[in-house]
């Protein structure tokens, strides 16, 4: 587990368009964190380091964005309004997970039984400028983000 203290919204977007730089086809990351808590900017940020030009906007009310202009499409979800698991495979969101993109999914504690083994979970809190993130992955992703927090952090 990764600990990781951002100090502004600046900081908080370069770390995840350096994370970018790590993903590939079929990785998911699952962001959870209170509203407000800067899913949305993260997100902002990674597609920003894959290279994508698309506005990222919350997909509350649509449940799913999809961002196709960087090196990999980017499927965001926001599961908040969905009830459980079930819901999210009767709307055949999981289909998702293999269509060669990187998925990352707010609220993802709503659908935890249904992610791939290999999901980078983040955490944020925090509120104002200063947000924590807690990270877990395989061991080998983990030192790749360390060395992506060491690098922002010099």
């Amino acid at each position: 587990m990764i600990g990781f203290k951002s100090t502004s919204v600046d900081m908080t977007r370069l770390f995840a368009a350096k994370l970018a730089s790590i993903l590939k086809a079929g990785d998911v990351i699952a962001l959870d964190g209170d509203l407000g808590a800067g899913k949305t900017c993260f997100t902002g940020g990674l597609a920003e380091g894959m290279g994508s030009d698309d506005y990222v906007s919350s997909p509350t009310f649509t449940i799913v964005n999809e961002y196709e202009s960087g090196r990999l499409p980017l499927f965001h979800f926001d599961t908040y309004r969905l009830q459980d698991e079930e819901d999210f495979l009767a709307s055949g969101l999981d289909e998702y997970f293999y269509r060669g993109g990187v998925s990352v999914i707010e609220w993802s504690d709503i659908i935890k039984g249904l992610l791939p083994e290999n999901t980078i979970r983040i955490r944020i809190k925090g509120t104002g400028d200063s947000r924590d993130f807690t990270i877990e992955a395989d061991a080998d992703t983990e030192e790749k983000i360390k060395k992506i927090t060491e690098e922002i952090l010099c």
